[in-house]
């Protein structure tokens, strides 16, 4: 499944597309293979957690330069099939001229009715021209190959594409599986469902839910809490997308939040930026599915809107640890390819709800994280 992908990946890199979508290409088709020796070597759950993370950060980076890629291929070649059925007509006239000048012996065109003056001149005019319509033919040649090379690759593409996204599904599942099945990651304190399922009924926002965890202690033999302050301003975002709206930008409705919009792929994996303690992982209010993480004493960082969520309060999960899946429907290989060829690109329904929140309440989560 890996060799089809990374096979088209590198027929993208060396194609036709643009170098941005070549060099992106080429980097995905060596993280797959990376992460595929990786999974294969892993021995202790962590190592397979972190294996299979990876495979699955590396497939959704394939799938991307894929999509851009072709997207980028039927730009190209939607840009050729015009260019060249505009220039039918001339296209026409240099085959018969082509042809003309095939069929006839070469003393024959340069003779001329004139004399031998005449016929002086018109072979010095054929060896002015002949250059020119060679190199017009070595254009058009050159035009036609390449929107075979990019026909061919739209070929490759879909098995590829119905490879990747049945491989990425696979990861997911077993990702999903084996974070269920982890046992060993420390702990600073243990769920009280009564309490916990008191604080969801008596809260009214967002808020009070994180004032309210911030009250709880770890226990008296908890390890050392995680401490991210030294990565304040640095941080990746926990999920790969684009920043829709930034802290206090207001929606259409008019209402402002105090947190980031990011708008993902669907079924996009979700990390820890950083190590952290889980505070909370559940449905809360109207923000769907939340994970809240405590990177620091005293802050607390609220991702809302995932479809699955990885991770038990208490828990001290690594830096890069799977933390949930945002949902949607990734789609299938022909509806991508269509989408391709329409020139469109890769759609990103699924959207993360980002608030940084510290002693003070909610605050700009660019103090924590880099984004454009």
């Amino acid at each position: 499944m890996i060799r089809a992908l990374t096979l088209v990946l590198c027929l993208m890199a060396g194609g036709a597309t643009a170098q941005g979508a070549a060099e992106a290409a080429q980097q995905a088709a060596r993280q797959l293979e990376a992460a595929s020796v990786a999974l294969n070597e892993a021995s202790s759950a962590d190592d397979r957690i972190a294996a299979l993370t990876d495979t699955l950060r590396a497939y959704e980076e394939g799938m991307t330069a894929l999509r851009d890629g072709l997207r980028r291929a039927a730009i190209r070649e939607r840009t050729l099939t015009r260019d060249l059925d505009a220039r039918s007509d001339e296209v026409a006239r240099l085959l018969g001229v082509l042809q003309r000048m095939g069929r006839a012996p070469t003393p024959l065109l340069m003779l001329h009715p004139s004399g031998p003056t005449g016929t002086a001149r018109s072979g010095m005019m054929l060896a002015d021209v002949t250059p020119g319509l060679q190199d017009k033919v070595a254009r058009l040649r050159a035009q036609l190959e390449e929107v075979e090379t990019l026909r061919t690759l739209r070929a490759h593409a879909l098995e590829a594409l119905q490879q990747g996204l049945a491989a990425a599904q696979q990861a997911r599942a077993t990702l999903s599986e084996a974070v269920s099945e982890r046992t060993d990651l420390p702990r600073r304190f243990s769920e009280d469902p009564v309490q916990t399922a008191l604080l969801l009924d008596n809260t009214e926002t967002l808020a009070a839910f994180a004032s309210s965890l911030a009250q709880t202690g770890a226990e008296a033999d908890a390890p050392p809490a995680p401490d991210a302050t030294s990565l304040k301003g640095q941080l990746a975002l926990p999920v790969d997308g684009r920043v829709l709206r930034r802290y206090g930008e207001a929606d259409a409705a008019g209402i402002e939040r105090p947190g980031l919009l990011i708008a993902t792929r669907p079924r996009a994996l979700v990390s820890a930026p950083a190590a952290a303690t889980v505070r909370y992982a559940g449905p809360l209010l109207d923000y769907g599915k939340v994970i809240i993480l405590e990177p620091a004493q005293d802050v607390l960082w609220v991702f809302a809107g995932l479809e699955r969520i990885f991770g038990e309060i208490g828990q001290v999960l690594p830096e890069g640890a799977p933390v949930g899946l945002m949902g949607g429907d990734a789609g299938d290989a022909q509806a991508i390819l269509t989408e391709t060829r329409q020139g469109a690109a890769s759609t990103r329904p699924e959207t993360l709800y980002l608030e940084v929140r510290d002693g003070q309440g909610a605050s700009d989560p660019a103090t924590w994280f880099a984004y454009d």
